[in-house]
């Protein structure tokens, strides 16, 4: 009796799901984002990735996307599987492309983190600069940076702004102490602090902390990172936000996202700053520079209050290097910026082995 052989045919084999894409690099001069995927990169991420694909002087980073936002909340506030992942690769090679690395105790890498929604939220979220130190990169900067009074600053406006966005604390408690430091100190204005009061009101912040979280200050760097993120995303549905859309009718679901984007500092002496700029007078249309900024300072300083801005125009008598080629890059266009003002930050430095062209 013949046995009639059967074979089974083997099943196609099926190509393994594509792993979610979380993060966008721009680095090197080139971005994997553009202008058009404002929906998914926020407008501050896609006009990063436009400015660094225009060859316009953007220090390296990535951004996280809107939907990674989402998927958080929708996961019960937990980064959505991968994300993480990406996130560290896409900071290797910002590390790679600055030849720093985050926590680096001799050259640190520190960057900020901020928020961008879709729909532009003027002030109504967070952002996180100045991310990566702690008392052993701290000294690193100030010996990369042969300025004492710089790196003291940073790391005093660095736990101030993460413990008021991250740790939840009231935002008086460090004004309150910083106020007292200048009433003893019998100055104005913050710049006027020197390195040893400077020093004393790290101690003091680092107090408010853990008094008022019962831990000490974060000071593991990619811990600060992952809780900087989650901070920037929980900002979406903070009370300001919320109120924000709903006034201008901006829809819950779009989400922001997050970008993470190497530190260039305005507040390492008078020949730095920060401000805001537009290519054309918001007001006329005219095609001229319209904005402010300030020297010694970084981008808080600016909305506070606490200190004049001065006017674009002052920039060319004052720092008049800095406005050439300020005015050099605002006349560029590319084929996908063709609207009538656009917004920029101004004259910040960079630590002397990394030093950077304003953005």
């Amino acid at each position: 009796m013949a046995v009639r052989s059967h074979t089974r045919k083997a099943a196609p084999r099926r190509a393994a799901p594509r792993a979610q894409k979380w993060v966008y690099l721009f680095a090197n001069k080139k971005a994997e984002g553009n202008a058009k995927m404002r929906d998914l990169l926020g407008g501050k991420g896609a006009g990063l990735a436009e400015m660094t694909n225009a060859g316009l002087p953007v220090p390296p980073g990535f951004t996280i996307t809107t939907a990674a936002c989402n998927a958080y909340f929708a996961s019960g506030k937990k980064l959505p599987p991968g994300l993480w992942d990406q996130v560290e690769k896409s900071l290797a090679t910002v590390e790679r492309a600055t030849k720093k690395k985050l926590g680096d105790p001799k050259d640190p890498l520190l960057v900020s983190v901020r928020s961008g929604a879709a729909m532009s939220m003027p002030g109504m979220m967070d952002t996180v600069l100045n991310l990566g130190l702690n008392d052993e990169s701290r000294m690193g900067l100030a010996k990369l940076t042969k300025n004492e009074r710089f790196a003291w600053d940073a790391y005093r406006r660095f736990i101030s702004m993460f413990g008021r966005i991250v740790l939840g604390i009231d935002p008086a408690k460090f004004e309150h102490a910083l106020d007292a430091k200048k009433k003893s100190a019998r100055v104005e204005s913050d710049p006027e602090l020197s390195p040893k009061q400077l020093a004393a009101l790290v101690d003091e912040y680092k107090a408010i902390v853990r008094k008022e979280t019962g831990k000490p200050f974060p000071t593991e760097p990619q811990e600060q990172l992952r809780l900087a993120i989650e901070a920037v995303f929980g900002s979406w549905f903070g009370q300001r936000a919320k109120d924000y859309r709903k006034q201008f009718k901006i829809s819950d679901d779009l989400g922001t996202a997050c970008s993470v984007v190497t530190m260039v500092f305005g507040n390492m002496g008078d020949d730095s700053g920060t401000g805001v700029a537009f290519t054309r007078d918001p007001n006329t249309g005219a095609k001229e520079l319209y904005g402010e900024y300030l020297t010694n300072a970084q981008g808080e300083d600016v909305v506070a209050g606490i200190r004049t801005p001065s006017k674009i125009a002052q920039m060319k008598k004052d720092l008049p290097n800095a406005y050439a080629e300020f005015e050099r890059i605002a006349k560029r266009r590319t084929s996908s910026s063709r609207s009538s003002a656009a917004s920029s930050s101004c004259c910040r430095r960079a630590p002397q082995s990394a030093r950077r062209r304003p953005p």
